[in-house]
């Protein structure tokens, strides 16, 4: 008795995706996995030999090399998500509330930072990757507003602009990465650095 051939396409089909679809994850891990060796323009023929799928492949999962590193971007920002959210946003006392956001931002560097290099130098060339970096920044830039709002929402208008640029440019992943990689600073004297300087902003009277 034979069986449903129809059944047995299915499944074959069912196999052929689910190939690819591991496949093309690990060449977007192998992008990121180069990344973080600091090479933040891996060529397909790099790519192809970390992740061992051929090189034809490769180009069956992306177009060409500026949607490899958009791809990998994306793939990296939907896994490392919930990094981006502070604990408890916007409540407790403005200590705790600072060493949660402090604590937060480092932690997101250490695991976003390589990408987020690789997607700076990307950017000139790449305007999807533009956007990715803008709206990145402007919802760490939100979360900063909401999460000091009973200091900042006092403050006049002008004021309180200054205040949150200042804050908002501390505390981006680019100023992060300055500490780390060119000052040389560990992650405990990063946070330390960035809980004098935005203590300093917030308790100031204006």
């Amino acid at each position: 008795m034979t069986g449903d051939p129809a059944a047995g396409a299915a499944d074959a089909a069912d196999g052929r995706t689910a190939r690819r679809d591991r496949n093309r994850i690990a060449v977007l891990d192998a992008v990121l996995a180069l990344f973080a060796e600091d090479d933040l323009d891996p060529s397909p023929d790099q790519v192809a030999r970390r992740s061992g799928v051929s090189l034809r492949s490769v180009y069956r999962y992306v177009a060409d090399r500026d949607d490899l590193a958009r791809a990998a971007i994306q793939r990296h920002l939907e896994t490392v998500g919930p990094r981006f959210e502070v604990d408890d946003l916007g409540r407790g006392p403005l200590d705790g509330r600072i060493a949660r956001f402090v604590a937060t931002r480092v932690g997101l560097f250490e695991t976003i930072g390589a990408t987020a290099r690789a997607a700076r130098r990307r950017a000139p060339d790449s305007a999807i990757i533009r956007d990715q970096l803008d709206e990145g920044r402007r919802l760490l830039r939100e979360q900063l507003e909401a999460h000091f709002a009973p200091e900042l929402d006092p403050l006049p208008a002008s004021v309180r602009r200054a205040v949150v640029a200042a804050a908002d440019a501390l505390t981006q992943i680019e100023t992060i990465d300055f500490f780390r990689r060119e000052r040389g600073f560990s992650p405990a004297q990063t946070r330390e650095a960035l809980t004098i300087a935005l203590r300093a902003l917030l308790i100031r009277k204006y």
